[in-house]
């Protein structure tokens, strides 16, 4: 980040990068000292304050990027003068390439000022230039968002090249909501729908049709698991219970 002027977008950079895996965060010349231990930047990260702790403070872009081997400058504005241009996403593929490429690989993303973005001096110390396909009338992304958005392409790009799991699941045994019925507990269930129904006089027993039949294969389609199963049941005693008076 260089210089950046609200702590309150130093903190919310932190969370941004830390909820996608990352925990390196450079400022560069910050205008006010000691910003990781600004009350706003704290609050703002919500938590992240180990990425704060560790974050490192420089007095210049060249100094930030003395180890980097591939440096992409955020902008929105086009530039007719400058390195090659890509958009979020290509930038991202193109970080994995190069990581996985060299070993001693170290990518960078440089973000501007809230109100200036880069200029054309930044943009001379990186090797390459990222916008966020945006608005063309209004793209000026806070700069925290525009982070929040590096770094989810970020992840993305170098999950999917080792098919790292993108979902969220839950680590415990399989439980009733999960749990998929049984034939039997299927069945169960549609000899009380249907006693159900002929009790609601929705279904005449002795000309059914093929109203049966056709939610029997309905439900067939629902994968149903243990827990909606016992729900549908206890929705069939009610309806027993409405009309007669008796469960």
């Amino acid at each position: 980040m260089v210089r950046p002027s609200h702590p309150g977008n130093v903190g919310s950079t932190a969370r941004a990068i830390k909820t996608m895996g990352f925990h390196d965060l450079v400022l560069v010349a910050p205008p006010l000292t000691r910003v990781a231990f600004h009350p706003n930047a704290v609050a703002m990260a919500s938590g992240a304050t180990d990425v704060l702790n560790r974050l490192t403070e420089v007095p210049n872009l060249e100094t930030a990027l003395a180890d980097t081997t591939l440096a992409f400058a955020l902008t929105a504005r086009p530039r007719d003068l400058g390195p090659p241009a890509s958009d979020i996403r290509q930038a991202a593929v193109a970080s994995r390439q190069h990581l996985h490429s060299h070993a001693t690989g170290q990518v960078s993303f440089v973000l501007g000022t809230e109100s200036a973005g880069l200029n054309n001096q930044d943009i001379s110390l990186c090797q390459r230039i990222c916008h966020i396909p945006a608005n063309e009338q209004y793209s000026s992304l806070n700069v925290s968002q525009a982070a929040q958005l590096v770094a989810w392409e970020l992840r993305y790009a170098l999950a999917s090249a080792r098919q790292a799991d993108l979902l969220p699941h839950t680590q415990g045994a399989p439980t009733s909501d999960t749990e998929p019925a049984t034939g039997a507990e299927i069945q169960g269930f549609i000899e009380h729908l249907e006693q159900a129904l002929i009790t609601t006089r929705f279904l005449d027993p002795d000309h059914p049709r093929k109203s049966m039949l056709r939610l029997r294969y309905l439900f067939s389609r629902c994968d149903l698991t243990k827990e909606e199963t016992r729900m549908l049941r206890g929705i069939c005693k009610t309806m027993i219970k409405s009309a007669t008076g008796r469960s």
